[in-house]
């Protein structure tokens, strides 16, 4: 492509929902990707016949961006149940929605995750996130989640028993410091719809948004050196030239390209992923540790949940576990002999197929970080930023982002008003 009028560095979430809007507005982009394919952090990986997403990853269909801007039903997403098993006191105890699933969560009403009033609460909390409108929530006062869930009168038990590994998987922040406004905003999305993954892995949602693209706007193995004015550097010296360039690369890229720009604090997963003969435990689960020792945070059976994440006869587990290991062999072992107390013996018959050490997996959403909750997305005339690091830390927040670029390069142009 020759003389583009928009240069977008970076085919992550954000990067692309920034490029198909100004694309949608008739103007020539030219998208920049460093690897072979888009998706950025949100990508899957064929290995052996397995379909290995980059991390355990989730998309929920409450998310506004997503609804504004994904064919969801093209997707084909295959939905966990709502709610998790839960390992404590020796035993895997279920613990689940009971507006939405009221007869198990009847069953199970006085499981020792928890107490009576400690599920009550919940409800409570459930009806505070969804009250007012979606942008109310992140004009709240804020908190850390930690103070905030004791305000609201949680037990030690329910906190340390669920609502810790629960939010930790989601927050990557055992600690519980992140702010008040995300745990809402998480909340708010799972009670009001559907956590899944597409058939065929997390990659699909990348895929689908690259797919509406015009030939030749995305460029694949096109690294960026260097952004200056309206004017980007390959790293093979290639110069390209436009009126405006949005920088849509992750949080420590875009921060090497920006000078000035500070890297926001991350928070690390590492997810390792085993083939076993068996599931561990049958049904779109996710099993969380709620012990409060041990490595593991959570578990989920991928095939159970889409069966093309595996080959037939074979199943597909992926382990979470928070930060990263220099010793993943180390790292492996442990988690196997936590995961036989488990789920027994049989665990010694799984196979590891990939470890994924992501120490840049997330923005951290801390009080800090959410002040505003909304940061620039212009940062002089003719340059711009996009990404979770600049809105919510999940796919709703990156295409948010890339949306409210597309629309600062707009009305910087005469094109939107």
């Amino acid at each position: 492509m020759s003389n583009p009028d928009v240069i977008v560095v970076g085919a992550g979430l954000s990067g692309l929902a920034c490029a198909r809007a100004l694309v949608q507005s008739r103007l020539k982009v030219m998208l920049l990707e460093a690897e072979a394919k888009p998706g950025g952090r949100v990508r899957t990986d064929v290995h052996e016949g397995f379909l290995l997403d980059r991390g355990f990853q989730v998309y929920l269909t409450a998310y506004p961006e997503g609804q504004r801007i994904l064919d969801v039903e093209a997707l084909k997403l295959h939905c966990f149940m709502p709610g998790a098993k839960v390992w404590r006191g020796g035993r895997l105890h279920t613990v689940v929605d009971p507006l939405r699933q009221p007869v198990t969560a009847l069953a199970h009403l006085f499981g020792s995750v928890g107490t009576f009033w400690d599920k009550l609460r919940v409800l409570e909390l459930r009806q505070l996130a969804r009250s007012g409108e979606e942008v109310d929530v992140w004009l709240r006062p804020q908190r850390t989640s930690r103070r905030y869930l004791e305000e609201l009168g949680f037990t030690e038990e329910m906190v340390e028993g669920f609502l810790r590994p629960f939010l930790a998987g989601v927050f990557l922040d055992r600690s519980l410091m992140t702010s008040s406004r995300f745990l809402e905003f998480v909340f708010r999305m799972f009670s009001s719809g559907d956590a899944g993954v597409p058939e065929q892995g997390m990659g699909a949602i990348p895929e689908q948004l690259a797919a509406k693209l015009p030939p030749g706007c995305l460029r694949g193995h096109a690294p960026v050196a260097e952004v200056w004015g309206h004017r980007a550097r390959l790293a093979d010296g290639e110069m390209v030239g436009a009126q405006a360039v949005v920088v849509a690369a992750d949080p420590p890229a875009a921060a090497r390209l920006l000078p000035g720009m500070p890297v926001p604090m991350m928070n690390a997963v590492t997810c390792l992923y085993f083939a076993a003969p068996a599931p561990p435990v049958e049904g779109p689960w996710l099993v969380l540790n709620g012990e409060g020792r041990g490595v593991v945070n959570n578990v989920a059976m991928m095939s159970e949940v889409s069966p093309a994440y595996a080959p037939r006869g074979q199943s597909l587990v992926s382990v979470s576990v928070l930060g990263v290991s220099s010793d993943g062999e180390a790292l492996r072992a442990r988690v196997c002999e936590e995961l036989k107390e488990w789920f027994g013996a049989g665990v010694a018959e799984w196979r590891h197929l990939r470890t994924y050490s992501l120490p840049f997996a997330l923005p951290a959403q801390t009080v800090e970080a959410l002040e505003p909750p909304h940061r620039p997305v212009r940062l002089s005339p003719g340059l711009y930023v996009c990404g979770d690091h600049r809105d919510s830390a999940s796919i709703h927040g990156a295409l948010g982002s890339g949306r409210r670029a597309a629309e600062a390069v707009l009305t910087d142009l005469g094109l939107y008003s």
